[in-house]
């Protein structure tokens, strides 16, 4: 079967996130489909973009079919980020015919974050004998625009996307979501209900049997805080203002300095936009109790997270997240067998479901030093017993070749 598969901003183990696509593209492959990426040659996703100087040049990564399409570079949330989407989707219109004549899909997958991609989609799905076209949503845009971005629902660029999003839901013959609380959303914007699939993130079971080392850097400072006996407190991934870091940093003023908790350690991995801000103010406040470190390759989060004897994964208090949580990094902090300190408000998740860590307010400083507190105050077996809950949780269903197989039965 030849699988079409639209992400603007696809990604690999050597390019960055995005790697849900290419995840799945490589199961896919295993199980015998034929798999074309189209994506834009530019992300801010991505840590290393493709060097691409005509549209449809073609690069094959794993077995997978690469095509770039020129969308141009833009920094932030502005206005030419907003062009550089309405490039890509014009230009999948413009090529729509050689698209369907040298791809020839039999099924075409959207799943760009934002919705609009679903209209070219669908019509290169209907050209090609009537594809079958599945619509995959990552973020609720444009909710996530109005709700965090703080936009209109009158904004020009706010009524495309609801545009887009109303049209993938009328249109698609599935849609599947990552985000298991958002059919009833869906199901009022227009989606019959029988078409919703929820199919979350997952891991990858090779890079947990064979993970990569890391820096110097971040060795050094392990086998220092190793020595001194600390109980690391791990938080890894993006430093923006949704991941509620600076509640982080309040915990740390908070326990800095307290002979109780002398010998707790933060440690933050990772990069973005609040990463600079948070370093200065720990640096202002003389915090002995945090570290901060660069970015490391995904495939070695499972040597990272060895290190680490709770992993932190917290967001800001928004309505956004009635529609459920599927970070990745929830499932590598499950899959790492540690037990997790989750201060995120929404419905019910692995976490809690599975019982493999403690649920807390969001925007909470004390909250996180109590569950801090708690955590360090059980004994050996009770921590692992939390940690094997969700690492056996996501072994048993949550590895990208089942969640290729339950995307597959759609096909």
């Amino acid at each position: 079967m030849n699988i079409l598969y639209i992400e603007h901003y696809a990604g690999s183990p050597e390019m960055g996130m995005e790697f849900r696509p290419y995840y799945l593209a490589r199961e896919w492959v295993k199980q015998g489909h034929k798999v074309t990426m189209i994506a834009g040659d530019y992300s801010h996703l991505r840590k290393k973009n493709p060097t691409v100087d005509h549209d449809m040049q073609k690069e094959t990564i794993d077995g997978i079919d690469y095509y770039w399409l020129k969308t141009g570079q833009y920094s932030g949330n502005g206005a030419k980020r907003a062009m550089t989407m309405l490039r890509f989707c014009r230009k999948l219109r413009k090529w729509k015919k050689w698209i369907v004549n040298e791809i020839k899909p039999d099924v075409v997958i959207s799943s760009s974050t934002y919705p609009i991609d679903s209209i070219p989609a669908s019509k290169i799905a209907k050209k090609a004998n009537k594809a079958k076209h599945i619509h995959e949503v990552h973020d609720m845009w444009p909710s996530t625009l109005i709700e965090i971005g703080g936009m209109p629902k009158w904004n020009p660029f706010v009524v495309v996307m609801q545009y887009g999003e109303n049209f993938a839901y009328k249109h698609a013959d599935a849609v599947v979501s990552l985000l298991e609380y958002s059919k009833d959303y869906m199901i009022s914007h227009g989606l019959k209900p029988e078409k919703f699939h929820c199919i979350p993130n997952g891991i990858v079971i090779e890079e947990w049997e064979s993970p990569k080392e890391l820096p110097s850097e971040h060795l050094e400072l392990f086998r220092k805080l190793k020595d001194e006996n600390k109980y690391v407190v791990g938080y890894f991934g993006g430093h923006a203002l949704s991941n509620c870091l600076e509640t982080l940093l309040d915990a740390a003023k908070k326990m800095n300095g307290v002979s109780e908790y002398s010998d707790v350690h933060i440690v933050l991995v990772g990069d973005g936009v609040t990463k600079e801000h948070l370093m200065k103010e720990a640096k202002d406040a003389d915090l002995k109790n945090i570290s901060f470190l660069p970015p490391i390759v995904k495939t070695a989060v499972p040597t990272l997270t060895e290190n680490f004897d709770c992993v932190y994964i917290g967001a800001i208090d928004s309505p956004l997240y009635r529609f459920g949580v599927c970070m990745n990094k929830m499932f590598d902090g499950m899959m790492a067998g540690k037990p997790i300190i989750f201060a995120i408000n929404a419905p019910p998740t692995l976490v809690e479901r599975t019982g493999c860590g403690l649920i807390i307010k969001p925007e909470d400083p004390d909250a996180i030093v109590s569950a801090i507190s708690q955590m360090r105050s059980m004994d050996n077996s009770a921590r692992e017993q939390m940690g094997r809950k969700g690492k056996e949780e996501v072994l048993n269903g949550y590895t990208y070749e089942k969640l290729a197989e339950k995307f597959s039965e759609l096909f």
